[in-house]
């Protein structure tokens, strides 16, 4: 621990984000950096701690306190090394991840100042990329092949695992690029798609081969792949939306969160959109419909389409901003969290629920009637219960995004079973080696768990790797 003292004297210092005036006019990321300068002082904030809880909390492990320290001392190259052990993907981790290292670190949980270990992390990687330490690698070839269906960022890890063990591994996706969500539900104002492009090119140079716009189970049957693969891993992820079951839920105008998020992407990526097909938020009253994350990126690209104005609607009550004594640690805060995108403009209400579109006369959505609701405490472990309070409004609304999350492809059978020839379907339940019904047919990430976050993608990614090499071996 090279300045034990740090935590007491040196205060955080965020990157922050670029000016909201400036960053409106484009897509290009919002997130700032600091000096290195600044960031190895950053890194001398870490405490070393006897029990690290901030490791304890991250899905894959990764060793904060160490490579924390090596950045402080200026062993840019030492500090990668150990983060990559860890982790695949650190440029894509350090950008989008909501750190549940720092949620746990001693300096929050003690003064709500952790270590920025997030921007620590892409600093270290980002540095490694630039200054030569990433090289593509030849792996020693054992014979065996392996197809990774979907490269989102739990395929993107099995494939990098399992080719760095010596595996011939291909991915099929069935979109124009690799990536997944990564690709087409992250804005790059969050996550530029230059990022995952370097990635893939450093993949495929080390041996990786990708077929896009191959739809397996359309295009590619699974057990075309079982004759010519020795194990088949799907990461197809999770991409049924929940949608909002009411009245003039057919009316033109209403688009579910990624049908707005991919196509601006796919424009971005220079995919050409038919005018007729374009959703565009510009001089538009825009609804968002959901707190979360993805109601926040919908609200973030309205703004950049030149949207009226944007209002974001919560079912739940708005949480407290700095600490909520209902989640106390080791639980996931839950707190107010004012995104890059809200401050660039947004009206957010809470305790509101949609009871019905109403449309122009013409087919297309005019005003949303919403109802003020309320929440009574939970019983006995129980989960809170919502009462309408009869309190109605409408909100005028041109162009509304449902950002309601998605349906878990297990539970609720939206992937439930695909076809593995004419007499056989495979069931995609999987067991504790993430095998599924079939022996040669492994599954992971959002597919099996239900929509959850990239870091926990790349950890079930890894999980899987490595029961996938055990099978093999």
């Amino acid at each position: 621990m090279g300045n034990p003292k740090a935590f007491l004297t040196v205060p955080r210092q965020e990157a922050g984000y670029r000016p909201i005036y400036e960053r409106k006019t484009d897509f290009s990321e919002v997130e700032q950096t600091l000096n290195s300068s600044d960031r190895r002082t950053q890194a001398s904030r870490c405490m070393d701690c006897g029990v690290p809880f901030c490791h304890w909390a991250c899905p894959i492990g990764n060793k904060q306190p160490e490579w924390q320290d090596l950045l402080y001392k200026g062993r840019w190259q030492d500090a990668f090394r150990i983060l990559e052990q860890t982790c695949d993907f650190p440029e894509f981790t350090g950008r989008i991840c909501p750190a549940l290292c720092e949620k746990s670190c001693v300096l929050n949980l003690s003064i709500h100042e952790p270590v920025t270990i997030r921007e620590n992390e892409v600093a270290i990687v980002e540095a490694a990329f630039h200054e030569g330490f990433i090289k593509p690698v030849t792996p020693v070839r054992n014979g065996k092949k392996v197809a990774v269906v979907g490269s989102g960022p739990a395929g993107l890890t099995v494939a990098n695992q399992l080719n760095r063990k010596g595996y011939k591994v291909t991915v099929f996706e069935k979109d124009e690029w690799a990536g997944g969500l990564l690709r087409f539900g992250i804005p790059n104002f969050k996550l530029s798609k230059l990022i995952i492009d370097r990635r893939i090119d450093l993949m495929e140079r080390e041996g990786v081969k990708f077929k896009n716009k191959c739809h397996v189970g359309k295009d590619l049957k699974i057990n075309e792949l079982l004759d010519n693969y020795d194990a088949v891993c799907l990461s197809i992820g999770c991409e049924a939306p929940r949608d909002l079951k009411v009245e003039g839920r057919e009316l033109n105008g209403i688009y579910f969160a990624l049908e707005f998020l991919g196509q601006q992407n796919r424009v971005l990526g220079g995919i050409k959109i038919p005018d007729k097909e374009r959703i565009s938020a510009k001089g538009k009253n825009v609804l968002v419909i959901g707190g979360g994350d993805t109601g926040s990126d919908c609200v973030g690209t309205s703004n950049r389409h030149g949207a009226k104005s944007v209002t974001q609607i919560e079912i739940l009550p708005q949480p407290p901003k700095d600490f909520n004594p209902q989640t106390p640690w080791p639980m996931w805060p839950q707190i107010l969290k004012t995104s890059s995108s809200h401050e660039e403009g947004c009206v957010r209400r809470w305790n509101l629920t949609t009871n019905k579109f109403t449309g122009d006369g013409k087919g297309n959505v005019k005003e949303v009637e919403v109802e003020e609701v309320a929440w009574t405490e939970a019983k006995a472990g129980g989960r809170p219960e919502m009462k309408p309070t009869g309190k109605k409004e409408t909100i005028a609304a041109d162009l509304v995004f449902l950002c309601m999350g998605f349906v878990n492809p297990v539970q609720e059978g939206v992937i439930g079973e695909l076809s593995l020839n004419t007499d056989q379907r495979l069931n995609i339940a999987v067991d504790g080696n993430n095998r599924t019904s079939s022996e040669k047919v492994f599954a992971c990430g959002d597919a099996v768990s239900g929509a959850s976050l990239v870091v926990r993608a790349m950890a079930s990614g890894r999980k899987t790797a490595d029961a996938i090499d055990r099978f093999l071996s």
